[in-house]
């Protein structure tokens, strides 16, 4: 009996559990879970820009028992041929995917599992943006009370 191997691609910056728990469930659908993850200039492609490097981003799902192999993510094209490279059986992706990589059904069982709820790189940015906001404003306050303590000296 041949191993069932199962395939996935991401990102994977700002690493979170719901990164973990996708990772997680599609290695549960076979034997050995293989990883493309994203190289900074392919998610550049994709419109995103990574906080962490490939090389640490690459590194990290490496670390994860989960995971059997890791290799980069260079273009969207690549994906029909890894399948054949590594005798892929199924396919994984999040359900925020659904129906775009429903052409690799020529070659393997292609699923869309569900996100965990709650959280997402997208969120953790948009997040770190509003921190980010609220820490200037309260610098520009401290400045502009230092300002206003200086005029009163001179």
């Amino acid at each position: 009996m041949s191993e069932k191997v199962v395939l996935t691609y991401g990102t994977f910056d700002l690493f979170h559990i719901g990164h973990l728990n996708l990772l997680r469930r599609l290695r549960q659908l076979g034997d050995r879970l293989l990883v493309g993850v994203s190289t900074d200039e392919f998610s550049k492609l994709k419109g995103k820009q990574p906080i962490i490097s490939f090389t640490d981003r690459a590194e990290i799902i490496r670390a994860l028992r989960c995971v059997d192999g890791v290799f980069p993510e260079e273009c969207w094209e690549q994906k029909a041929g890894d399948i054949r490279k590594h005798c892929v059986s199924v396919f994984g992706m999040g359900s925020d995917w659904e129906g775009r990589f429903d052409e690799l059904k020529a070659y393997c069982e292609v699923i869309y599992l569900p996100r965990t709820e709650g959280i997402s790189s997208t969120e953790i940015r948009k997040t770190l943006k509003i921190l980010d906001r609220a820490h200037t404003r309260e610098l520009k306050q401290a400045l502009d009370l230092v300002s206003s303590i200086v005029e009163r000296l001179d």
